[in-house]
This record gives C-alpha cells, sequence and structure tokens, in this order.
C-alpha cells in the first residue's frame, strides 16, 4: 500500500513538470498510430521542445523499431529510472527495452495498469514540454489507466479514410470525449496515393472519411498524409520520415503547426 501511494506521489510530481500531454488514439490497428506518435515527437524535438514519447501499446512495442534505438538498454536506481536519449531534446521509454527481442507480453490489465504508472511516475523525465503517449489501438486498459492518470490530457485520433476505421475512429473519438481528454482533432493517414510513374493521384483506400467524420463529430481535422515509400522504409530502418524531404513530411509539419497553434505554442 506504501509503494502505492508512493507511486500515486511520483506521478502526480511528474505530470506537474510536463506542460502538455497528448495520448495518440486509434480505433483499429494498423491505421499508423505509432508512426504518426513517432514522428510527431521526433519534429517536436527538431523545433527544440522538451520532448518526452511514453510508448503504452504494452503488447506491441514498437517505438524502440521506429526510432532505431531497439538495442538500447533502460537502467535505473533507487530515484528512478533513466529514459533513453534518442536526441537532443527527445527522450523515450518502451517496455521493448527490457524485454526479449520475441519475448510476448501475456499480461492482464492491472499488470499492464502498474507498468504504465511506472512509466509515467518512476522515469525520470524531467521538465517537459510535450509528453507523447503512444496508445494501443482500441478503448481498453490502457488508454483507460491513461486518461484516468493523466488529468488535463489531450488527445489526437488517428484513422485511414475506409468506412470500417472511420467507424472506429468515431468510438475513439467519443471515449475520449467521455473520459474528459481535449480532442485536438482527427489525422486521416494512408490518404491518397501519386503515383511516381505518370504523375496520378491513385486512392486506393479513399480519402476524405477522416475529414468528413471530424465535421460530423464536431472536431477539428489536422490534416491528413498520404501513402509514401518513405514512411515505410523509414520505420522499418529506425528513421523518422520527417528527417527527409518527402511529400509525407510536408503534409506532416503542417499538421505539426496546426497542433502548435491549438496548444497556443
Amino acid at each position: 500500500m506504501n509503494r502505492l501511494r508512493e507511486l500515486e506521489e511520483k506521478i502526480e510530481r511528474n505530470l506537474k513538470h510536463v506542460k502538455h500531454k497528448i495520448a495518440i488514439l486509434s480505433g483499429k490497428g494498423g491505421v499508423g498510430k505509432t508512426t504518426v506518435a513517432v514522428n510527431l515527437a521526433y519534429a517536436l524535438a527538431m523545433k527544440e521542445k522538451e520532448t518526452g514519447l511514453l510508448d503504452a501499446d504494452i503488447h506491441g512495442p514498437n517505438v524502440p523499431k521506429m526510432l532505431g534505438i531497439e538495442h538500447e538498454k533502460v537502467y535505473g536506481d533507487e530515484n528512478g529510472i533513466e529514459p533513453i536519449k534518442v536526441m537532443p531534446h527527445l527522450k523515450a521509454i518502451s517496455l521493448a527495452f527490457m524485454l526479449d527481442k520475441d519475448a510476448p507480453v501475456i499480461w492482464r490489465g492491472p499488470l499492464k495498469m502498474t507498468a504504465i504508472k511506472q512509466f509515467i511516475g518512476d522515469v525520470k523525465w524531467g521538465d517537459l514540454d510535450f509528453l507523447i503517449i503512444d496508445l494501443p489501438p482500441g478503448t481498453g486498459d490502457e488508454a483507460l489507466s491513461i486518461a484516468q492518470l493523466i488529468k488535463q490530457s489531450n488527445a489526437i485520433i488517428v484513422t485511414t479514410p475506409q468506412d470500417v476505421a472511420l467507424l472506429d475512429s468515431r468510438r475513439a473519438v467519443n471515449f475520449a470525449l467521455r473520459l474528459g481528454m481535449n480532442v485536438l482533432g482527427i489525422i486521416e493517414n494512408m490518404s491518397g496515393f501519386k503515383c511516381p510513374y505518370c504523375g496520378k493521384e491513385i486512392n486506393l483506400f479513399k480519402i476524405g472519411g477522416g475529414e468528413q467524420a471530424s465535421k460530423e463529430l464536431g472536431i477539428d481535422f489536422l490534416g491528413r498524409l498520404p501513402i509514401d515509400e518513405k514512411i515505410v522504409i523509414g520505420g522499418d530502418a529506425g528513421i523518422p520520415f520527417v528527417k527527409e524531404n518527402s511529400i509525407a513530411k510536408k503534409a506532416f509539419i503542417e499538421i505539426v503547426e496546426k497542433v502548435l497553434r491549438k496548444l497556443n505554442e
């Protein structure tokens, strides 16, 4: 009981040193939520904003892979856990740093809740302008834990244009609103593909669904990201696509600027 109370006090103390908390949610898997979280954190750090990236996807912690730091190990002492320094102004924590590469995480809700609490309270985040939280898809234990632990948190919903993804994204928006989160808006990913040979735009997964959903739900549409091979290649190589010039980078930087304006930064 004393340990639980101590951890809650640490969480409260740590969060007082974080100006903006942004949770990245998606109603279903495979829509590019982690890609958005990683590149948002990286783009903010490139703007010299002190940024932390918390990988709260306990069963599929892919943030280290997408940042090219999957071989790093975390260390701690009686004062807490040191996050991994990715680059100037960016640090990250993930369960992947503490697991063997192919080890599955076979945990029920209470264990996941404890891990997330430790990631917030026991990690030495320091003073942050932004804490970006990459959540697993859906509205289960991890998303609920973050919403309850981090008061006055913000949310960004990631979707793709197909009807089934939009149906789930609406649920994610309503989940965030019911729990008192400030929904910054929707990002539509995999929205259109420009043929590199003829220049014609092909809507492989349709286009505009995320914007339409945002209008229906009365929340902002932050922008759309096209299908770009540099996103896939960079993700596999551990190189965020915002580091290199591309159509996707241009679109994403516009989204980042919108987020900063909404937060008066």
